[in-house]
C-alpha cells in the first residue's frame, strides 16, 4: 500500500538529531554521526520504526542505523523511536533515506557493521523483479562488503517462497546458516521483537520464518 504524501514529514526529519539527512558525509565514518564508537548494527527497510526503536532502547550499548527510502514512512519511524526513549535525543540510533540496492555508496568497507536486521521485506514475486529481493544473492554480496567476517545477518519474513529462496541466495552468497525456524511462534529467534507485520501475520495464522546467517568471508 502506498503511503500518503505527509506534508510535515520532511521538515519534522530535517529539524530531528535521529535523521541523517546526507547518509554520503558518513561513508567511511559512520562512528561520527554518533555520540560515541561502539559496535555498529543495522536495519535494512525499518518501515515505521517499531523493531528499531525498541531494539536501540534495549541496546545503549551498540550504535544502530536504519534505513528506508520513503521520508513519509520514516517521519513515521522518527516519531516511534523518540516515544520509545521519551526524549528527542536518541543518542545511538539514526535513520535515514536511501535506496538500499545502492547502499555500497553510503556504506564502505571501513564501515564495519557487526549485525544486520532485515524484516518483511517486498518479497518481489515476479521474476523478473527477483533482483530487488533484499535478500539475494546480489544484495548480499553488497552487505558483505562492510559486514564483518563472522558478522550475522538476521531475517523474518511472512513469505514462504521468499524464504525458501533465500535459503539459497545466502548459500550462493558464502553465509553459513547458522538458525533456521519456519514458525517463530514455536521456535523464534533470539530476543525476538514482534513488529506490527509480525502480530498482523500471525492473526491472519500465517507463519513467520527467519533466519540467522554468518559472513563466513
Amino acid at each position: 500500500m502506498r503511503m500518503r504524501r505527509k506534508p510535515w514529514a520532511r521538515p519534522e526529519l530535517d529539524a530531528s538529531e535521529v535523521y541523517i539527512k546526507n547518509p554520503h558525509d558518513f561513508y567511511e565514518n559512520w562512528q561520527s554521526a554518533f555520540d560515541k564508537e561502539q559496535p555498529l548494527v543495522m536495519e535494512l527497510g525499518c518501515g515505521k520504526g517499531g523493531f528499531i526503536s525498541q531494539k536501540a532502547f534495549m541496546h545503549p550499548e551498540k550504535n544502530f542505523i536504519a534505513f528506508d527510502i520513503k521520508s513519509e514512512v520514516l517521519a513515521i519511524a522518527k516519531r516511534n523511536i523518540e516515544a520509545v526513549y521519551g526524549t528527542t535525543h536518541c543518542p545511538n540510533v539514526k535513520i535515514t533515506a536511501f535506496d538500499i540496492e545502492r547502499i555500497p555508496l553510503v556504506v564502505s568497507p571501513k564501515d564495519t557493521v557487526e549485525e544486520i536486521y532485515i524484516n518483511f521485506c517486498n518479497p518481489w514475486p515476479k521474476d523478473r523483479h527477483k533482483k530487488r529481493r533484499l535478500t539475494h544473492t546480489r544484495q548480499l554480496n553488497n552487505y558483505k562488503t562492510f559486514l564483518k567476517e563472522g558478522g550475522r545477518i538476521f531475517f523474518k519474513t511472512d513469505d514462504d517462497e521468499l524464504f525458501t529462496e533465500s535459503l539459497d541466495y545466502f548459500k550462493e552468497a558464502g553465509f553459513e546458516l547458522e538458525f533456521i525456524t519456519y514458525d517463530m511462534a514455536e521456535n523464534p529467534l533470539p530476543e525476538n521483537i514482534v513488529t506490527e507485520h509480525e502480530k498482523m501475520f500471525t492473526e491472519q495464522g500465517i507463519k513467520i520464518k527467519g533466519l540467522i546467517a554468518v559472513n563466513k568471508g
